[in-house]
Protein backbone atom coordinates (compact mmCIF):
# COMPACT_ATOMS: atom_id res chain seq x y z
CA UNK A 1 0.00 0.00 0.00
CA UNK A 2 0.90 3.61 -0.22
CA UNK A 3 0.64 6.84 1.78
CA UNK A 4 0.15 10.15 -0.02
CA UNK A 5 -1.21 13.50 1.77
CA UNK A 6 -3.18 16.13 -0.49
CA UNK A 7 -5.53 18.50 -0.45
CA UNK A 8 -9.17 17.02 -1.71
CA UNK A 9 -11.78 19.06 -2.38
CA UNK A 10 -11.09 21.79 0.83
CA UNK A 11 -9.43 19.40 3.41
CA UNK A 12 -6.12 17.73 3.39
CA UNK A 13 -6.64 14.38 2.70
CA UNK A 14 -4.70 11.00 4.28
CA UNK A 15 -4.94 8.71 1.24
CA UNK A 16 -3.71 4.69 1.84
CA UNK A 17 -4.18 3.08 -1.23
CA UNK A 18 -2.95 0.00 -3.38
CA UNK A 19 0.43 -0.15 -5.07
CA UNK A 20 -0.69 -0.35 -8.58
CA UNK A 21 -2.36 2.06 -10.49
CA UNK A 22 -5.77 0.82 -11.46
CA UNK A 23 -8.79 2.09 -10.27
CA UNK A 24 -10.02 1.64 -6.87
CA UNK A 25 -13.39 -0.57 -6.50
CA UNK A 26 -14.36 1.59 -3.97
CA UNK A 27 -13.41 4.11 -1.65
CA UNK A 28 -13.87 4.12 2.29
CA UNK A 29 -13.70 7.67 3.90
CA UNK A 30 -12.65 8.04 8.03
CA UNK A 31 -13.45 10.97 9.87
CA UNK A 32 -10.98 11.42 13.25
CA UNK A 33 -12.57 12.35 16.49
CA UNK A 34 -12.55 15.91 18.40
CA UNK A 35 -9.07 16.78 19.67
CA UNK A 36 -6.79 14.18 17.25
CA UNK A 37 -4.42 14.98 14.49
CA UNK A 38 -5.19 14.48 11.16
CA UNK A 39 -3.56 11.41 10.63
CA UNK A 40 -4.99 9.81 13.92
CA UNK A 41 -7.48 6.87 11.72
CA UNK A 42 -4.55 6.18 9.29
CA UNK A 43 -3.06 3.32 11.59
CA UNK A 44 -6.74 1.66 10.53
CA UNK A 45 -6.03 0.64 7.00
CA UNK A 46 -3.56 -2.00 7.78
CA UNK A 47 -5.55 -4.36 10.06
CA UNK A 48 -8.77 -3.58 7.75
CA UNK A 49 -6.20 -5.18 5.19
CA UNK A 50 -5.10 -7.92 7.28
CA UNK A 51 -8.82 -8.96 8.34
CA UNK A 52 -9.97 -8.90 4.86
CA UNK A 53 -6.80 -8.98 2.64
CA UNK A 54 -8.57 -8.33 -0.73
CA UNK A 55 -8.94 -4.79 0.43
CA UNK A 56 -5.55 -4.54 0.19
CA UNK A 57 -5.72 -4.23 -3.81
CA UNK A 58 -8.97 -2.56 -4.49
CA UNK A 59 -9.71 -0.24 -1.91
CA UNK A 60 -8.77 3.16 -1.31
CA UNK A 61 -8.83 4.69 2.18
CA UNK A 62 -8.97 8.21 2.66
CA UNK A 63 -8.54 9.97 6.14
CA UNK A 64 -9.52 13.76 6.13
CA UNK A 65 -7.97 16.07 8.87
CA UNK A 66 -10.65 18.35 10.40
CA UNK A 67 -10.34 22.26 9.72
CA UNK A 68 -9.81 23.82 12.91
CA UNK A 69 -7.21 23.73 15.61
CA UNK A 70 -7.49 23.36 19.16
CA UNK A 71 -5.15 26.00 20.49
CA UNK A 72 -4.75 23.89 24.35
CA UNK A 73 -3.98 20.83 22.28
CA UNK A 74 -1.37 20.81 20.13
CA UNK A 75 -1.63 19.26 17.08
CA UNK A 76 -5.09 18.48 18.10
CA UNK A 77 -7.97 19.18 15.29
CA UNK A 78 -11.81 19.89 15.72
CA UNK A 79 -14.82 19.73 12.97
CA UNK A 80 -16.54 22.23 14.99
CA UNK A 81 -15.60 23.60 18.71
CA UNK A 82 -16.79 21.74 21.46
CA UNK A 83 -17.12 22.59 25.54
CA UNK A 84 -15.68 19.74 26.92
CA UNK A 85 -16.31 21.36 30.58
CA UNK A 86 -19.86 21.97 29.37
CA UNK A 87 -20.62 18.22 28.28
CA UNK A 88 -19.24 17.11 31.07
CA UNK A 89 -21.30 19.21 33.86
CA UNK A 90 -24.42 18.02 31.54
CA UNK A 91 -23.64 14.17 32.35
CA UNK A 92 -23.02 14.92 36.09
CA UNK A 93 -26.13 17.00 36.19
CA UNK A 94 -28.25 14.49 34.01
CA UNK A 95 -28.75 17.25 31.29
CA UNK A 96 -26.85 14.96 28.63
CA UNK A 97 -30.43 14.50 26.66
CA UNK A 98 -30.81 18.11 26.06
CA UNK A 99 -27.63 18.24 24.35
CA UNK A 100 -29.35 15.95 21.37
CA UNK A 101 -31.69 18.29 20.29
CA UNK A 102 -29.08 21.05 19.21
CA UNK A 103 -26.96 21.77 15.95
CA UNK A 104 -23.46 21.82 17.20
CA UNK A 105 -21.57 25.49 16.02
CA UNK A 106 -19.96 24.91 12.54
CA UNK A 107 -21.35 21.46 12.06
CA UNK A 108 -22.78 22.48 8.78
CA UNK A 109 -19.58 24.37 7.68
CA UNK A 110 -17.85 20.91 8.47
CA UNK A 111 -20.29 18.84 6.75
CA UNK A 112 -20.17 20.51 3.17
CA UNK A 113 -16.37 20.75 3.73
CA UNK A 114 -16.39 16.61 3.56
CA UNK A 115 -19.01 16.97 0.95
CA UNK A 116 -16.06 18.58 -0.86
CA UNK A 117 -13.75 15.73 -0.37
CA UNK A 118 -16.51 13.16 -1.49
CA UNK A 119 -17.38 15.53 -4.48
CA UNK A 120 -14.00 15.04 -5.78
CA UNK A 121 -13.25 11.74 -5.19
CA UNK A 122 -16.12 10.46 -7.45
CA UNK A 123 -14.85 12.76 -10.13
CA UNK A 124 -11.37 10.92 -9.90
CA UNK A 125 -12.45 7.71 -9.64
CA UNK A 126 -15.92 8.17 -11.53
CA UNK A 127 -17.31 6.02 -8.85
CA UNK A 128 -21.08 6.39 -7.43
CA UNK A 129 -21.91 6.83 -4.13
CA UNK A 130 -22.67 2.96 -3.28
CA UNK A 131 -19.16 2.32 -3.62
CA UNK A 132 -18.37 4.93 -0.70
CA UNK A 133 -18.13 3.62 3.02
CA UNK A 134 -18.14 6.53 5.52
CA UNK A 135 -17.29 6.37 8.80
CA UNK A 136 -15.47 7.94 11.94
CA UNK A 137 -14.72 7.84 15.37
CA UNK A 138 -16.88 9.86 18.12
CA UNK A 139 -17.06 13.76 16.36
CA UNK A 140 -15.79 12.56 13.00
CA UNK A 141 -18.72 9.85 13.17
CA UNK A 142 -21.33 12.46 13.96
CA UNK A 143 -20.46 14.53 10.93
CA UNK A 144 -19.98 11.32 8.74
CA UNK A 145 -23.57 10.51 9.74
CA UNK A 146 -24.57 14.21 9.13
CA UNK A 147 -23.90 13.60 5.73
CA UNK A 148 -24.91 10.24 4.79
CA UNK A 149 -28.03 11.42 5.76
CA UNK A 150 -28.31 14.22 3.34
CA UNK A 151 -26.48 12.67 0.22
CA UNK A 152 -28.39 12.56 -2.67
CA UNK A 153 -28.79 8.39 -2.49
CA UNK A 154 -27.03 6.21 -0.08
CA UNK A 155 -23.56 5.06 0.50
CA UNK A 156 -22.71 1.42 0.71
CA UNK A 157 -22.30 1.50 4.45
CA UNK A 158 -21.91 4.18 7.34
CA UNK A 159 -19.52 3.07 10.51
CA UNK A 160 -20.17 4.45 13.80
CA UNK A 161 -17.05 4.60 16.07
CA UNK A 162 -18.40 5.60 19.57
CA UNK A 163 -20.48 8.12 18.26
CA UNK A 164 -23.25 9.90 19.32
CA UNK A 165 -27.01 11.50 18.87
CA UNK A 166 -27.24 15.49 17.93
CA UNK A 167 -29.36 17.67 15.69
CA UNK A 168 -32.15 15.00 16.27
CA UNK A 169 -34.92 17.14 14.75
CA UNK A 170 -33.29 17.14 11.87
CA UNK A 171 -31.76 13.67 11.29
CA UNK A 172 -35.05 12.15 12.58
CA UNK A 173 -36.38 13.82 9.55
CA UNK A 174 -33.84 12.86 7.33
CA UNK A 175 -33.46 9.20 8.41
CA UNK A 176 -36.12 6.96 6.40
CA UNK A 177 -34.40 8.48 3.37
CA UNK A 178 -31.57 5.89 4.38
CA UNK A 179 -33.93 3.02 5.34
CA UNK A 180 -32.26 -0.25 4.60
CA UNK A 181 -28.47 0.99 4.52
CA UNK A 182 -26.25 -1.26 6.21
CA UNK A 183 -25.04 0.35 9.59
CA UNK A 184 -22.06 -0.99 11.91
CA UNK A 185 -22.31 0.75 15.32
CA UNK A 186 -19.60 0.30 18.33
CA UNK A 187 -19.88 1.47 22.03
CA UNK A 188 -17.97 0.80 24.83
CA UNK A 189 -20.55 0.44 27.82
CA UNK A 190 -18.09 2.39 30.07
CA UNK A 191 -17.49 5.39 27.69
CA UNK A 192 -16.80 8.34 29.73
CA UNK A 193 -16.84 11.15 27.14
CA UNK A 194 -20.52 10.02 25.08
CA UNK A 195 -22.41 8.17 27.47
CA UNK A 196 -23.46 4.41 26.42
CA UNK A 197 -27.14 5.87 27.18
CA UNK A 198 -26.65 7.96 24.02
CA UNK A 199 -25.63 5.13 21.79
CA UNK A 200 -28.87 3.52 22.28
CA UNK A 201 -30.64 6.49 21.66
CA UNK A 202 -29.05 7.17 18.15
CA UNK A 203 -28.87 2.87 17.28
CA UNK A 204 -32.90 3.41 18.15
CA UNK A 205 -33.14 6.41 15.28
CA UNK A 206 -31.39 4.34 12.69
CA UNK A 207 -33.73 1.21 13.49
CA UNK A 208 -37.22 2.98 13.60
CA UNK A 209 -35.67 4.50 10.25
CA UNK A 210 -35.52 1.07 8.90
CA UNK A 211 -31.87 0.87 8.54
CA UNK A 212 -30.17 -2.30 8.97
CA UNK A 213 -27.89 -2.02 12.09
CA UNK A 214 -25.14 -4.21 13.41
CA UNK A 215 -24.53 -2.89 17.49
CA UNK A 216 -21.41 -3.76 19.03
CA UNK A 217 -21.77 -2.79 22.87
CA UNK A 218 -18.12 -3.32 24.03
CA UNK A 219 -16.72 -3.33 27.79
CA UNK A 220 -14.66 -0.49 27.39
CA UNK A 221 -14.26 3.59 27.26
CA UNK A 222 -13.81 5.78 24.32
CA UNK A 223 -12.40 4.31 21.91
CA UNK A 224 -12.42 1.79 18.54
CA UNK A 225 -11.76 -1.85 20.06
CA UNK A 226 -10.58 -4.81 18.12
CA UNK A 227 -14.34 -6.14 17.83
CA UNK A 228 -15.85 -3.40 15.92
CA UNK A 229 -12.63 -3.74 13.37
CA UNK A 230 -13.44 -6.95 13.00
CA UNK A 231 -16.46 -6.72 12.21
CA UNK A 232 -15.93 -3.49 10.09
CA UNK A 233 -13.49 -5.46 8.02
CA UNK A 234 -16.13 -8.31 6.59
CA UNK A 235 -18.37 -5.77 6.25
CA UNK A 236 -16.80 -3.22 3.88
CA UNK A 237 -15.55 -6.62 1.58
CA UNK A 238 -18.89 -7.59 1.20
CA UNK A 239 -20.84 -3.86 0.20
CA UNK A 240 -18.07 -2.98 -2.15
CA UNK A 241 -18.19 -5.11 -5.05
CA UNK A 242 -14.25 -6.39 -6.46
CA UNK A 243 -14.27 -4.63 -9.70
CA UNK A 244 -14.21 -1.20 -11.00
CA UNK A 245 -17.17 0.31 -12.32
CA UNK A 246 -20.62 1.49 -11.81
Amino acid sequence: MRQETRIVGELTCRIVKPDHDRPPSGIVILCHGFGAPGDDLVGLADPLIQLAPSLGDRIQFVFPEAPLTIPEVPGGRAWWPIDMMEMQMAIMEGRFRDLRQSVPDLMPAAREKLLSVIDQLQEESGLPLSRFVLGGFSQGSMLTTDVTLRLPESPATLLVYSGTLVAEPQWRELAPNRAGLRVLQSHGTFDPILPFEAANWLRDLFVEAGMNVQFIPFPGIHTIPLEALRASAPLIDEVLPRTPGV
